[in-house]
């Protein structure tokens, strides 16, 4: 029984990925990423553990100098009534040391780049957000990601067929 629990403990102690935000590689280019701790509440907590939160239409903002994230749906826990509740799309602050939190603001502002959150996990009990830099892409430049990849993959494919054909041949 003891050795269940550890394991349990053991599992819960590593990285666990809760939720991540597939679209946004798809809409930006993300150019730099860094690790958030992030304000929840109890409630917020346990339903992040049963694994449900959406970061479809989430970003980060900086507003009086804290970062604060918007948009990200975390549904209540379904044992949390009353008081214990909360609201599952309000802001969420994170948390960042100040110069970290200064050095976004100016890039954000100087070279208009969007906050976006990558992915929620847990890292050592703690739930983290993997906050990127990005700059917005436009129709034509998601075709020709598209494209690079495709072609990217077909000269991967092409390689191995080769070493494939040398190996037998």
């Amino acid at each position: 029984m003891a050795a269940k629990r550890a394991a349990a403990r053991e599992e819960r102690g590593g990285d666990r990925t809760v939720a991540t935000n597939r679209r946004a590689r798809h809409d930006y280019d993300i150019l730099e990423t860094l690790e958030c701790g992030i304000v929840l509440r109890g409630s917020e907590v346990k339903s992040l553990r049963e694994g449900k939160a959406q970061l479809a239409d989430a970003y980060a903002r900086v507003d009086d100098g804290e970062l604060w994230l918007f948009g990200v749906h975390i549904p209540p826990w379904q044992f949390a009534t009353g008081w214990g509740a909360h609201d599952p799309d309000r802001k969420r602050k994170l948390l960042l040391h100040r110069k970290e939190i200064d050095e976004l603001m100016g890039k954000s502002q100087q070279q208009s780049l969007t906050m976006v959150p990558l992915s929620l996990y847990f890292r050592d009990g703690r739930a983290k957000v993997q906050l990127a830099l990005a700059r917005g892409r436009r129709l034509h430049d998601k075709r020709q990601a598209i494209l690079s990849r495709e072609a990217e993959r077909e000269a991967a494919r092409a390689i191995r067929n080769a070493q494939r054909w040398r190996a037998t041949g």
